[in-house]
């Protein structure tokens, strides 16, 4: 059986009274793309911290490539490329001075260490500015550099914080590109709050949300949940509300009236598949007028904000200092 590249098991950080990480376990096989959401000061920065050493858990185990992180880091931070959010680099170094210096830090061969440099400089795009004081650099190439830094030892994992922060456009869909192009021969761990990212590269979701999980699935799975169906009517409102409401799987309605006799509602169920013929026929049964009558298929949004929503009910839960005030300048990367 192959052993995971990432595995947490029951992980907790305390921050005082502050509980910023509650009972967290899952694991990542080894070329598994991952995404890691949750709100701001749900505990996904302090899961990476404690992933890469930088931070120890309360209580509770974490393993990189079979290395517990507590005991043995120094073999942990060999197998790992580490990108905080704010990339920590001398910004009185150039570029290629910069990466050069990063690969002597992390012991490449000195034959081949020039080339893993060139290589790293054509792969995140930065070739142009390696003559370039870092200091002078925007943040989107400042984040790009970090990204070669993570690269230079080929390392078996990368764990990456909001990697396309900063970045214009064009940078954001040649960043995601690259990330994409490292799954299979890296496992990564991606966190980001833009959604539409992880749904373009990563086959395979974790949220955390007020430090406890609170959904770990794959986004093809996804689709087989729910339908989201919209539906326009012409009948009477209470009587198709209520319609709606008794039909089997569904599990939320929300209803509108457009005009006099006509009501548009949208509604999710928990029965797969394309069910528009039997709602239709149903319908003219009953002498309303369908008007429209459409299926979109659950994703990814739609299952963050339910999670999320869900979840942040008023309680006495403290937001997690660690993934808002720490600053991640402070940070070192590995």
């Amino acid at each position: 059986m192959t052993k995971p590249a990432i595995e947490v098991d029951s992980l907790r950080k305390n921050y005082g009274p502050v509980l910023a990480v509650d009972n967290v376990s899952f694991q990542v096989a080894p070329g598994e793309l991952v995404g890691l959401l949750g709100p701001n000061g749900a505990g996904k920065s302090t899961t990476m911290r404690i992933l890469t050493t930088w931070l120890p858990a309360s209580s509770g185990y974490a393993s990189v490539c079979g290395f517990d992180v507590y005991d043995e880091p120094l073999e942990v931070r060999k197998r790992i490329g580490y990108l905080p959010e704010s990339v920590p680099i001398y910004p009185e170094m150039r570029v290629e001075e910069y990466l050069a210096y990063r690969a002597r830090l992390k012991g490449l061969p000195r034959a081949t260490r020039q080339a893993r440099i060139d290589y790293v400089l054509e792969r995140c795009r930065i070739r142009e500015v390696r003559r370039r004081l870092a200091g002078t650099l925007s943040k989107g190439y400042r984040q790009r550099v970090g990204l070669a830094d993570t690269m230079l030892a080929d390392p078996e994992v990368l764990i990456l914080d909001e990697p396309t922060s900063g970045l214009d456009p064009i940078q954001i869909q040649e960043t995601l590109a690259t990330i994409r192009e490292l799954a299979g021969q890296h496992t990564v761990l991606l966190s980001t709050h833009i959604l539409s990212e992880v749904e373009a590269i990563c086959n395979r979701v974790i949220i955390i949300n007020r430090g406890t999980l609170a959904w770990d699935g794959k986004l093809s799975e996804l689709a087989n949940e729910r339908g989201v169906y919209s539906l326009e009517v012409r009948g009477p409102a209470l009587q198709v509300s209520d319609w709606i409401r008794g039909q089997a799987g569904v599990v939320r309605v929300n209803t509108r009236r457009i005009e006099d006799n006509l009501t548009q509602l949208d509604f999710e169920t928990s029965i797969p598949g394309d069910h528009r013929e039997d709602y239709a026929k149903q319908i003219s049964g009953k002498g309303w007028t369908l008007r429209k009558l459409d299926l979109r298929q659950r994703q990814l949004p739609d299952l963050y904000f339910e999670v999320v929503r869900a979840r942040n009910a008023p309680s006495d839960f403290a937001m997690n200092p660690a993934d808002e005030s720490v600053p991640e300048e402070s940070a070192t990367p590995v």
